[in-house]
């Protein structure tokens, strides 16, 4: 049985357009093909916050490079912002009152949860369960990607979980590389799981330490620009400090690394 209630509690609604690019970009990149493959493309936007404009973007950036039926539901916990984000519906686009539950209906599991700046309130020692929860609620092929970014999508950092939950696969910095002074920057936006373990004897203290080595070290790349600097940091990071950094130079070119989850997890 659905609970009666919604699960969680009611964010700040902090958001802006243009603020998750980044991630929407990354997700249609690299789990594109299981969405393609999906039965029922169907996505969440878990969390959207006072104005629905992630989820109006989310399904632009799949209708146009994933799925031209791909389909979105924007989930709030706070019900006047369900009310509110009702001139935003359209085919492919609903709105409903819920939380960590995930209240589709018809018995639909997504292909894609996406939660993003909704743990940042949350205890460390809740985000486990809360992992456990969304990923019970995926598709096959489906995944979470949740983590953090600032408020105008400058630098962000996720984790991908899949359905055998609850421990997340992978961590991806995401950056604009002109805003960038050294990679340690973006250890303001890590998600909720590791924001407070960057201190020395933690993995992930560890490899921003690392990244800002090899950035320092690829200064003579900047006068090819900082893409070219980004793009010798990272290659450094796990060619020469043996970080298991799991894309390439394309999605590098973006201002992304994503590295195993096991390499940064908490001691």
């Amino acid at each position: 049985m659905r609970p009666t209630r919604a699960i969680g509690t009611v964010t700040r609604g902090t958001t802006n357009p243009n603020r998750l690019r980044r991630m929407d970009r990354w997700i249609a990149a690299t789990h594109g093909a299981a969405i393609r493959r999906a039965e029922e493309p169907v996505a969440v936007d878990l969390g959207y916050g006072a104005a629905p404009w992630t989820a109006v973007e989310l399904l632009a950036r799949l209708r146009k490079d994933v799925r031209s039926d791909a389909r979105v539901v924007g989930i709030e916990i706070d019900p006047a912002r369900v009310v509110a984000a009702q001139p935003y519906v359209r085919e492919g686009l609903s709105f409903v009152h819920g939380g960590f539950e995930v209240p589709l209906t018809g018995g639909v599991r997504p292909t894609l949860i996406r939660a993003a700046n909704v743990l940042r309130q949350y205890d460390e020692a809740e985000v486990a369960e809360v992992w456990a929860r969304l990923t019970a609620r995926l598709a096959p092929d489906g995944l979470l990607v949740e983590g953090t970014c600032d408020e105008i999508g400058r630098r962000h950092v996720w984790v991908a979980l899949g359905p055998e939950g609850p421990l997340p696969r992978t961590v991806t910095f995401a950056t604009r590389l002109g805003s960038l002074a050294r990679p340690s920057d973006l250890a303001e936006r890590l998600p909720k799981a590791l924001i407070h373990r960057n201190v020395p004897g933690e993995p992930v203290h560890a490899f921003l330490t690392d990244f800002d080595r090899a950035w320092a070290a690829a200064a003579p790349y900047a006068s090819l620009g900082a893409r070219q600097r980004w793009i010798t940091a990272v290659r450094t990071l796990a060619e020469t400090n043996g970080w298991p950094v799991t894309d390439g130079p394309a999605r590098w070119r973006q201002g992304e690394v994503t590295v195993r989850w096991e390499a940064l997890a908490p001691r």
